[in-house]
């Protein structure tokens, strides 16, 4: 995906063959796909009877013998009642392309989607999110683009090109002569052009990207180019790149400016001199002047077919650029296979018994060559609430993360209730563990929808209740719209410890049988800390619990203690027993916090 600017790649027999993996998503609508060809190769050769009416036309006004003898009136009623009919057709076959292209990308956007929501953890951390938001938008939309306009446009040429031919060489083969030595310079000079052209449009393309880029950065991370006061540097790194375009945009417009003069020149010259040549055959007696009218639109439309079907090709070729990237997603394993039906979700694990850690040793896929955890032996009864604690980077969080398997680990086993959780099945897995992360993430929706998340079969009994024990109701009622209150993207209009509050909700309407809370009080203030705590010592009421904490003050009455160093087990015990340890990691890291005793 790093390479996904290479759109203007060459098309080849391994492109057209990922083409051909994506038509299956039109084949399911062969039928619209097949009518429309049918009309589009009805229409373009009647289109192509038209354009030799008017030849037709000269020849019956000027009383030259034809082999067709009727009257201007009947030709002119016969161009319209032929442009109407071509319409008609134009009509419908526009309709039967959009059907194609609509409901095939839509499925082939669906597809896209839940291959990507399926994937492991470890694969957006190697992507940025622009990147994979751009497959399921940008490239579909080329994609779409090609099945709805450029193929048929492309079919469409190509039939007018060989009708077009064929039709000179029959009927004038003296001065289809003529044109043959003519008009090959011009495709040939017109290829080398426009191959440079796109090279340098790929240039401004690429450079397009970065300025937006920046634009994205920015606006993304406003708060920190405020706090900063980095206005004028962010001013001067978006100019930079702007001008930088400018530039590039300046070369391509003369390149392209230098084309359309060669076009004018060359091609209307190359026509204008077939003209000339006609006209000495009218004069000469051996052609009519219709036929020579005839013999120009077409050579006009055979040109005209020949400049578009360059421009389409490199459409084509960027569009199996696009396929390429499309189908490297669609073809890579998930690691949760996204049910249609919902009734087909697996029910929650009762999870009896106790969560072991047996020998556990862990690498992230990025850097295997550090080792986050070694050799860990953790036994977590059911029921019983266990505090990790230690110094940041220690692999606390990565306990959580191997727990609820957005990665596997490499040594060991991680158990619960003696069943190993690669052994379960992964959706039943996540959705009998709830989590309340530091860091609270709510969808730019309601109150209630980011409550529902967690249960959307909740009724508003039961939503209220929730919000209750996570002590929000009271927040949430002095709202004007109560739970319908847009919250904003990532919840930006509620303050730390209301998000963290609704987040609570939200677990305890999941109802998990197990709990990980991850440093969920560590950026708020004291006062808003006491009434999270509360609400999350609700929330751990006969629940197995872990909870990763920096604050020690929040740990003091849990059950158990953990302590971590250098991704190990260093001490273990109640507050009371590690307190009393002389030298001990927990009474130098409690004695940092608060410099007194804690004893």
């Amino acid at each position: 995906m790093s390479k996904e600017n290479k759109t203007n790649k060459k098309v080849t027999k391994e492109g057209l063959r990922d083409a051909l993996s994506i038509f299956r998503y039109i084949g399911r609508y062969r039928l619209y796909f097949i009518g429309a060809l049918i009309l589009l190769v009805i229409g373009s050769l009647l289109m192509m009877v038209i354009m030799g009416i008017p030849g037709e036309m000269v020849n019956s006004a000027t009383g030259a013998k034809t082999q067709f003898h009727l009257t201007l009136d009947q030709w002119g009623l016969l161009m319209l009642v032929a442009l109407g009919l071509r319409a008609l057709l134009s009509f419908v076959q526009t309709i039967l392309f959009a059907n194609v292209s609509e409901r095939g990308m839509a499925d082939v956007r669906r597809d896209l989607y839940n291959r990507l929501i399926g994937q492991p953890m470890d694969y957006f951390e190697q992507f940025r999110v622009g990147e994979l938001t751009s497959r399921i938008t940008a490239d579909i939309e080329q994609l779409q683009s090609v099945f709805s306009i450029t193929l048929a446009e492309f079919v469409r040429q190509i039939l007018i090109l060989i009708f077009g031919i064929v039709v000179l060489a029959y009927l004038m083969p003296k001065l289809f002569l003529v044109m043959m030595l003519v008009i090959p310079l011009v495709v040939v000079l017109a290829m080398v052009f426009g191959r440079y052209i796109r090279r340098l449009s790929k240039k401004r393309q690429d450079q397009l990207a970065k300025t937006n880029v920046i634009v994205e950065e920015t606006l993304q991370n406003f708060p920190i180019v405020k706090a900063f006061a980095n206005e004028l540097f962010e001013s001067d790194r978006y100019s930079h790149s702007v001008e930088k375009m400018v530039g590039i945009s300046l070369r391509f417009a003369k390149i392209r400016g230098l084309f359309f003069a060669f076009i004018i020149f060359l091609l209307f010259g190359s026509i204008l001199f077939i003209l000339w040549r006609g006209a000495y055959m009218v004069q000469d007696g051996t052609m009519e002047a219709g036929s020579l009218l005839s013999f120009v639109i077409y050579t006009v439309m055979i040109g005209g077919a020949i400049a578009s079907l360059g421009n389409l090709y490199t459409t084509l070729a960027g569009a199996l650029g696009a396929t390429e990237r499309v189908k490297e997603i669609l073809e890579r394993e998930v690691e949760i296979k996204v049910k249609s039906d919902s009734s087909d979700l697996p029910d929650h694990i009762s999870f009896e018994g106790d969560i072991l850690f047996d020998g556990v040793g862990f690498s992230y896929p990025s850097r295997m060559e550090s080792k986050i955890l070694d050799d860990v032996n953790i036994k977590i009864s059911q029921g019983e609430k266990v505090a990790i604690v230690g110094q940041s980077g220690g692999g606390k969080s990565t306990l959580i993360k191997l727990l609820m398997r957005f990665y596997d680990i490499q040594e060991g086993m991680i158990s619960i209730g003696g069943v190993d959780v690669r052994e379960y099945d992964l959706t039943q897995l996540r959705s009998s563990i709830g989590l309340v992360p530091q860091d609270i993430i709510l969808f730019g929706g309601t109150i209630k929808e980011n409550l529902l998340y967690g249960n959307p079969d909740a009724s508003d009994e039961e939503i209220v209740e929730a919000t209750k024990q996570a002590n929000c109701w009271e927040f949430i009622s002095s709202f004007e719209e109560g739970l319908e209150t847009i919250v904003g993207e990532r919840g930006v209009k509620l303050s730390g410890g209301q998000k963290q509050r609704i987040a609570i909700a939200r677990t305890i309407l999941k109802n998990p049988k197990i709990l990980l809370l991850d440093e969920a009080t560590s950026s708020l203030d004291a006062e808003s800390e006491k009434v999270v705590q509360e609400a999350m010592n609700n929330l751990m009421q006969k629940r197995t619990s872990i909870v990763i904490a920096h604050r020690l003050a929040t740990i003091k009455d849990v059950d158990r203690i953990i302590v971590f160093n250098d991704g190990s087990v260093a001490e273990s015990g109640s507050h009371t027993e590690l307190i009393q340890k002389d030298d001990g990691i927990y009474k130098n890291l409690a004695n940092l916090q608060f410099n007194v005793s804690m004893s």
